[in-house]
């Protein structure tokens, strides 16, 4: 009888551990699917996340900043009206230029040959009336212009005119149709406005153009992007129609013959 019962308490103790195992095992598949569970969704959401990241469409593909496109210095800074103060003082004497020479029909020498009497008799007549009244004259500060910021300039524009230069190279060349037409509309829009007004004028306009267009954009980015992709999208249907009515048209040259 002894025996009999260590036998089926063995029995009772192993058919628990199983049980238990069981338990265990069930536990830990189930631990093991949630965690799979909580893993899916995050990796759904980092590919979800980065698709909208690649569908994106931002004007002429911009991938910076409207800040860092324009440098990420000073001049980003005045343009995008950072400092409210610096801003509107250039474009006010901006705008005090553009009156005096354009609708008062002042002239460039006559201004500064005025400024430059003006000036000077105010601090000849300062600079006398001192001994008289017994002050310390004016101090008149030296005045140097420095070296590295017109080397500085002086690159920047060497290298956009040779960058213009290639253009307009590979245009004449013939290699792209949708870039010499795209030249020949940007000409014939300038030249009307070349008729229409001087080129202080049309100065003026562009500094005060940069002065909004890019605060402007900024501030409703999203919107205009958005925009932007639906015109983009509209050109180029427009321009399949034109490519296949028109230009298909167009018989090849030899070497474009050659190459085919």
């Amino acid at each position: 009888m002894a025996e009999h019962g260590g036998v089926s308490e063995s029995k009772g103790e192993s058919l628990m551990e199983k049980i238990a195992e069981k338990f265990h095992g069930d536990d830990s598949s189930s631990s093991d699917s949630e965690s799979e569970k909580k893993k899916k969704p995050s990796i759904n959401l980092a590919s979800s996340s980065f698709s909208v990241k690649v569908k994106i469409f931002r004007l002429f593909g911009r991938e910076k900043p409207v800040h860092k496109v324009f440098g990420g210095g000073r001049p980003a800074d005045i343009f995008l009206w950072r400092n409210k103060k610096i801003s509107a003082t250039v474009l006010g004497v901006a705008t005090a230029i553009w009156v005096l020479f354009e609708l008062l029909d002042y002239h460039l020498l006559t201004l500064v040959c005025h400024v430059l009497i003006v000036s000077l008799a105010i601090l000849f007549l300062w600079s006398n009336a001192t001994i008289f009244i017994n002050k310390s004259p004016p101090r008149i500060p030296e005045l140097h212009l420095p070296e590295e910021p017109f080397l500085e300039v002086a690159s920047a524009l060497r290298i956009e005119i040779n960058r213009a230069l290639d253009m307009l190279r590979d245009v004449a060349s013939g290699r792209e149709l949708k870039k010499f037409l795209a030249v020949i509309a940007g000409l014939w829009v300038l030249s009307i406005l070349g008729s229409c007004c001087n080129f202080l004028t049309l100065f003026y306009i562009s500094f005060v153009l940069l002065h909004t267009v890019p605060v402007l954009y900024e501030k409703y980015e999203n919107k205009v992007d958005s925009f932007a992709e639906k015109a983009m999208i509209e050109i180029k249907k427009q321009y399949a129609v034109f490519d296949a009515k028109v230009l298909s048209k167009i018989p090849r040259s030899m070497k474009d013959k050659k190459k085919a």
